[in-house]
């Protein structure tokens, strides 16, 4: 089974959400309609704009703990290396 490290956005480098999932089209559907309460609901992250798949739920377990640790403009370097306009991804998940 997959696992996905994933970062939502609520805009152009707005504020940023990181989290872990094995079913990443489920898991940014629930943040793009505000189906969970908590902080991506709170702030509006609602677009995918970074993902990384892992085959081992542990490896992604350490890169999403690894990532939130990141300093913020690491985070954005991140994304802008491989979306630099920061398109949602979500619709090339379908």
């Amino acid at each position: 089974m997959p696992y996905f490290v994933y970062i939502m956005a609520s805009g152009l480098r707005g504020t940023l959400y990181i989290g872990v999932t094995n079913d990443l089209v489920r898991r940014a559907y629930e943040h793009r309609e505000g189906l969970i309460n908590g902080f991506s609901k709170r702030y509006g992250v609602k677009s995918l704009v970074h993902f990384e798949p892992f085959d081992d739920v542990e490896a992604a377990i350490r890169r999403e703990k690894r990532l939130k640790h990141w300093n913020r403009q690491w985070k954005i370097d991140l994304i802008e290396r491989l979306n630099p306009e920061w398109d949602d991804l979500y619709n090339r998940l379908l």
